[in-house]
């Protein structure tokens, strides 16, 4: 399994954009992207799922809410809010759903995150994706930022789809034109991945929090 640290990110950064003449534009002007990554820990799994389909900055609102009313999420913690705490830190039913389960997951030990440290990518998607509400997109997103493995291409993230389009210079972008685009990229299209990210948010002015 190889995994981009703060010790090789530079340099595969570097390679990738050798690749692609759009991903070295990016570098020339913005510079290399922040290091995003993420703790292995419940909490981050929370968030992400508090990230999906709805603005970075809602989510951090409804986040930095939970963590103001009981500090770091834990499984334990999670399990023991009522339905109308969850709602007052702004989580949607089906979110508090997906926590719930992934909380449960953990403490009957069906899911271990410690032992998807030296899992395979499809084995810790596999895992994850069993449960209800983590798709392939939250797996992904887990996978790059928290496990830091180097060939995520996570094709249901709006930014990188309209960030690889802006690079580009194309008029439309689909799931299969981004994939072929990404094959020469490989095994390093995380990091391609966040070349395009950082490209976006600089153009977009985003602020990006956690």
């Amino acid at each position: 399994m190889l995994t981009f640290n703060a010790a090789n990110f530079h340099s595969l950064c570097t390679l990738v954009a050798s690749r692609d003449a759009g991903l070295q534009r990016v570098l020339h002007t913005h510079g290399y992207p922040p290091l995003w990554s993420r703790p292995n820990r419940f909490a981050t799994l929370v968030l992400t799922i508090l990230e999906q389909q709805v603005s970075l900055q809602s989510a951090y609102a409804a986040y930095k809410k939970l963590t103001d009313y009981i500090g770091l999420p834990t499984p334990v913690k999670i399990l023991s809010l009522s339905d109308e705490e969850l709602r007052a830190c702004y989580f949607t039913r089906q979110k508090m759903g997906y926590v719930r389960g992934l909380a449960t997951a953990i403490t009957q030990r069906k899911v271990s995150l410690k032992a998807m440290e030296a899992s395979p990518d499809e084995e810790v998607r596999a895992q994850l994706t069993a449960l209800k509400g983590i798709g392939d997109w939250t797996a992904d997103i887990y996978l790059l930022h928290c496990l830091g493995r180097t060939d995520l291409f996570p094709t249901g993230d709006i930014a990188l789809m309209n960030g690889i389009k802006m690079i580009q210079g194309w008029e439309s972008n689909t799931k299969e034109k981004a994939i072929e685009w990404a094959e020469p990229l490989r095994p390093y299209r995380s990091i391609a991945t966040m070349i395009v990210w950082h490209h976006y948010i600089k153009v977009r002015n985003i602020r990006i929090l956690h």
